[in-house]
């Protein structure tokens, strides 16, 4: 062996050890997600009141999914046409209580990796209305789970309270 296939070799084998000892991590297929933060934003003339941030990991990487995603089970007449689902709490005398909202809160996250099989992980930002015009309350909460392509629901988290104006 010469000395030049010796310092190839050697660079081959210091890239692999390096390589080796960079973990990825490894999650359940299950997405889970954890409540960060419910704040108010500026209304950027889309009405919309308050930004709710939530972290999220799946270990196989199918979370969301892509506008041409509407053949079955993602079609419009399907439950799962929608991959995050959120529910709209008031706080009435003390007690939330969920209400029926005139729109659905329901939203299609787009897809967030488009290798297959990769553990993934981040925070998912969602702009969303807090102002109720039909209701005298002014203290809210959200309630809200994702699913993946495989169906897999995650947990479901629950907001921190927000004082709408």
């Amino acid at each position: 062996m010469n000395i030049k296939h010796f310092v190839i070799l050697s660079l081959l084998l210091v890239a692999l050890s390096f390589s080796a000892c960079r973990k990825q991590e490894k999650f359940p297929v299950i997405p889970a997600i954890e409540f960060v933060s419910l704040e108010a934003v500026e209304d950027a003339g889309d009405g919309t009141d308050v930004c709710l941030c939530f972290k999220f990991q799946d270990g196989d990487g199918d979370i969301g999914l892509d506008e041409t995603d509407t053949q079955a089970p993602f079609d419009t007449s399907s439950t799962y046409y929608y991959n995050c689902f959120i529910k709209y709490f008031e706080k009435q005398n003390g007690v939330f209580v969920e209400v029926e909202t005139p729109a659905t809160l329901n939203m299609r996250i787009p897809r967030l990796s488009d290798q297959d099989e990769e553990s993934i992980s981040g925070e998912l930002y969602l702009n969303l209305f807090a102002n109720n015009p039909f209701s005298p309350y002014d203290t809210i909460r959200y309630e809200l789970f994702i699913v993946d392509r495989a169906l897999h629901h995650s947990n479901t988290i629950t907001t921190s309270e927000y004082v709408t104006n």
